[in-house]
């Protein structure tokens, strides 16, 4: 069969009986490969393994599965229901979703912080944000975050939502979006009270920089919550 007939015939194609292993490889490499198509393999038997290991995802039959079968498999359905994949994919979902949520949140703290000390550095001299205060936001605040983040449990509407493509980038247009927004955002109550924060909080004498720079620190952790 050449390629024009693969392409006419694949996209039609809803049972297979009785194919050998070389019809289910040949179907699953050309689905991956010439329709760019994210392709899962279900499995028990040592035919099915070519198959199972050419797939995007394997899965195979933990009770009934074959050993050859569970070695080529991604993930093994140890009680051999169906309906564990549907936890899987929802599980695998959420576990996407959250790491997306934790990039977003690390690029716009360390956005503000990179702009804000170098804006002050080459307009004033110095950096309200000092190294030590830069390493308790890393060590503790987004440590915090990640683990608000990560355990964040699925919920029954992302099994609605249209599985992410081959090619889709990993951060989406709505997440850069939210992060310059933030970002200015941030920046421009942090900006306030760098450039105006001593006239605005009515901050004199010697300790005025330090109390201004501690209640830039404040307000820029404050703005991460």
């Amino acid at each position: 069969m050449n390629p024009r007939q693969m392409g006419e015939i694949f996209p039609k194609i809803q049972v297979m009986a009785r194919s050998l292993p070389l019809d289910k490889h040949t179907l699953v490499t050309n689905l991956r490969n010439m329709f760019k198509e994210v392709v899962a393999v279900t499995g028990d038997g040592t035919n099915d393994a070519p198959a199972l290991h050419e797939a995007d995802i394997g899965l195979s039959m933990g009770i009934a599965g074959t050993e050859v079968a569970k070695e080529s498999a991604d993930v093994i359905i140890m009680d051999d229901n169906f309906s564990t994949i549907v936890n899987v994919a929802k599980w695998g979902r959420a576990v996407y979703i959250n790491i997306q949520k934790f990039v977003q949140f690390q690029l716009t703290v360390n956005v503000v912080a990179l702009v804000l000390n170098f804006s002050s550095a080459c307009i004033t001299g110095s950096a309200p944000l000092t190294a030590v205060q830069l390493l308790w936001v890393n060590m503790i605040m987004d440590t915090l975050g990640a683990l608000a983040l990560a355990t964040e449990p699925p919920n029954d509407g992302l099994m609605k939502r249209a599985p992410v493509g081959r090619g889709a980038s990993f951060i989406t247009k709505t997440m850069w979006r939210n992060i310059f927004g933030q970002s200015i955002y941030q920046l421009g109550v942090l900006a306030v009270l760098l450039f105006d924060g001593k006239r605005l909080l009515g901050l004199s004498g010697t300790d005025a920089t330090s109390v201004l720079n501690t209640v830039i620190f404040n307000s820029f952790v404050f703005c991460q919550s």
